[in-house]
């Protein structure tokens, strides 16, 4: 338990440090939030326009869909702002700047995804929590304090998931060599999918974002169990279970990965 307040307390003091440095260019530190708002709000715009067609998106309400686009906002700002590094590894691996990371007294994986900064999250974060507390007031929903203790418990699980699949994706830059992932941004395109009922798609693409890369777990189960919304809601009950899975497949990936990196120096 020591070491992992102590590993935490670093880890904070780690993302102080890049977060000073980075607030000397406040233009840039406002320009990031404020793209990263405007994508957000011309997502939420297009899914608007879609609603102002259809009362319902395959028995689902514009509210309900809301909830869902909300959490993948705020899971991807949660990320990018506390874990952004995880993006950077393929480049600190390309320029050897790993070789710093292996030698300090530090976990190297939680270098990684604290050596850089994404402000753009806190736009995604600030627009992603606007839109979660619209769709909780017009959506039904039986609250009490186990339905409290489940929604934290889910949402805590759903970044969890995202931030694994980021972590594991990007491990891939120990095998393929160069300056940039497009595997990892891939992935996370794919991820995009999730933004909407994954009922609409095809069985492919559901086992796809379901199954061999659980994305639908960050954002459409856990909503389709607190809302008791679907045929197989009862899945989303299995989010902490699948984030653990993902975090363990990341760890052991990333290990993996690590094992195999060779320097500057080979």
């Amino acid at each position: 338990m020591t070491a992992l307040v102590l590993r935490t307390r670093i880890y904070r003091r780690l993302l102080g440090a890049h977060i000073r440095a980075a607030l000397q260019y406040e233009a840039d530190f406002w320009l990031l939030i404020v793209a990263a708002t405007l994508i957000q709000v011309v997502g939420l715009v297009f899914l608007s326009a879609i609603f102002a067609r259809i009362p319902q998106l395959n028995g689902w309400t514009f509210w309900e869909v809301l909830l869902i686009y909300a959490m993948v906002s705020i899971g991807e700002g949660v990320v990018s702002l506390f874990f952004e590094g995880t993006w950077h590894l393929a480049h600190r691996i390309n320029v050897a700047e790993l070789d710093y990371y292996v030698v300090r007294p530090y976990p190297v994986m939680l270098q990684v995804m604290g050596s850089t900064v994404g402000f753009n999250g806190i736009g995604n974060i600030l627009t992603g929590g606007v839109m979660l507390g619209l769709a909780l007031a017009n959506v039904d929903i039986a609250w009490s304090v186990g339905t409290i203790a489940l929604c934290v418990t889910l949402f805590a699980s759903a970044i969890a998931i995202r931030l694994s699949i980021a972590l594991a994706t990007n491990a891939v830059s120990f095998w393929v060599p160069g300056p940039f992932n497009p595997f990892a941004y891939a992935m996370h395109q794919v991820g995009d999918l999730t933004r909407y009922p994954i009922s609409i798609y095809s069985v492919a693409v559901q086992l796809s974002i379901g199954i061999a890369i659980p994305y639908a777990f960050a954002s459409y189960f856990p909503v389709a169990v607190l809302l008791g919304h679907g045929d197989y809601a009862w899945l989303g009950m299995l989010t902490p279970l699948v984030a653990i899975y993902c975090g363990v497949a990341a760890w052991l990936i990333f290990r993996t990965g690590l094992r195999r990196y060779e320097g500057a120096g080979s």
